[in-house]
């Protein structure tokens, strides 16, 4: 006669192998959000609806700056069409740094949340959210900048030449032409937040790669180009040591193992 080895040597019964159950295994721990936002898929922070709008005000507003303020504003007609005019050379270099700081306020919330610093401030979804509508914004700023150019006459660009990288063949060519580069880059790399369920995660982290790019070209555009650039010296500095010192510590963190889990205890 057999006998089975957990039940203390006594004989098995006719039927006790059906009514043996094997105990159930504890249910998984749901993953919970992590300090890394790439590990979350999160919908875009501006609906697609609103950036339409803000790009379609943006662009009719520079159009209106150019053709409709001089005639509805004959007063500003020294500062807008005179022989010095300096309006619109105002508004552009206001909008470039605009456009500049929010480029850079998009580089570091970035890199806060690939390093995990975001967890300490705001968060993974709140450094999203500023992460993404600052790249937006300053994709508005960046087009505002080079169309309000086309008011000016020191300048006299036409839209061909300012839509076509290394188009223009005025006050530095080659720096505008790296501007105009970056701005192309900004409008991938904006848009990408909403085509990410379509192109894969792999891909759309590619294409952000493309931001230390986008940065370097406006960074070399913005101190070659621009004619306020001694006295912006400084924040250029602290700006581009800000994003080099995220980016020096955001390689530091992805050589360190990662962390083992806690052994669960039994019970």
């Amino acid at each position: 006669m057999s006998v089975h080895p957990a039940t203390n040597d006594q004989p098995l019964q006719s039927g006790q192998d059906s009514q043996i159950k094997t105990p159930p295994r504890p249910a998984r721990p749901q993953r919970t959000m992590t300090a890394n936002p790439e590990l979350v898929e999160l919908p875009p922070a501006m609906s697609l609806s609103t950036l339409f709008i803000l790009l379609v005000g943006t662009v009719l507003g520079a159009f209106a700056a150019v053709m409709v303020l001089p005639t509805w504003a004959p007063a500003l007609s020294t500062s807008l069409l005179g022989d010095e005019p300096k309006a619109y050379w105002y508004l552009s270099r206001s909008s470039a740094v605009a456009a500049y700081g929010l480029l850079w306020l998009s580089m570091v919330f970035g890199l806060l949340m690939t390093n995990r610093m975001a967890k300490l401030w705001p968060g993974g979804p709140g450094a999203f959210d500023l992460h993404q509508h600052t790249s937006l914004l300053g994709l508005a700023f960046a087009i505002f900048h080079a169309l309000i150019l086309l008011g000016d006459r020191y300048i006299s660009a036409t839209l061909e030449q300012v839509l076509t990288p290394f188009g223009y063949s005025g006050y530095e060519p080659f720096w505008v032409g790296l501007g105009q580069l970056a701005l192309y880059g900004m409008a991938i790399i904006s848009f990408s937040f909403y085509v990410k369920q379509w192109i894969g995660r792999t891909l759309w982290r590619l294409i952000h790669f493309l931001s230390f790019v986008i940065w370097l070209l406006s960074l070399l555009h913005a101190l070659f180009s621009g004619s306020d650039s001694e006295l912006l010296a400084g924040w250029y500095w602290f700006s581009g040591g800000s994003v080099l010192f995220l980016t020096i510590y955001r390689v530091l963190v992805s050589f360190q193992p990662a962390k083992p889990r806690p052994s669960r205890s039994e019970g």
